[in-house]
């Protein structure tokens, strides 16, 4: 999944995919979403979201009661993965990536 940046008077960057991407596994293996962003902020914090069909935004922690989930970011080319150990039928939905300056 590729991103657009785009800072708001508010100084929140919001991520935009260009296109979407369709990830498709079996239960139990390990998934990674990736996302490239491009921005002018030296530094930025990272935040992805989950939404069921038809539902509101949930935000994902890597670090919290869900310990499958873990997001790593890499600064240098600008990229964050999110990473879902053994997948379930529950972790089908749409994610999303909020980027915001620190």
């Amino acid at each position: 999944m590729s991103i657009n940046l785009r800072k708001t008077e508010k100084m929140t960057v919001y991520c935009q995919p260009d296109k979407e991407k369709n990830v498709i596994t079996k239960e139990t293996e390990t998934v990674k979403l990736s996302c490239s962003y491009s921005t002018t902020s030296n530094e930025v914090r990272l935040f992805w979201y989950r939404q069921y069909l038809h539902g509101e935004l949930l935000f994902l922690t890597y670090r919290g009661p869900d310990l499958r989930l873990y997001s790593k970011a890499t600064k240098e080319i600008k990229h964050v993965d999110l990473i879902i150990f053994s997948a379930s039928i529950s972790d089908s939905a749409l994610y999303y990536v909020l980027c915001s300056p620190q």
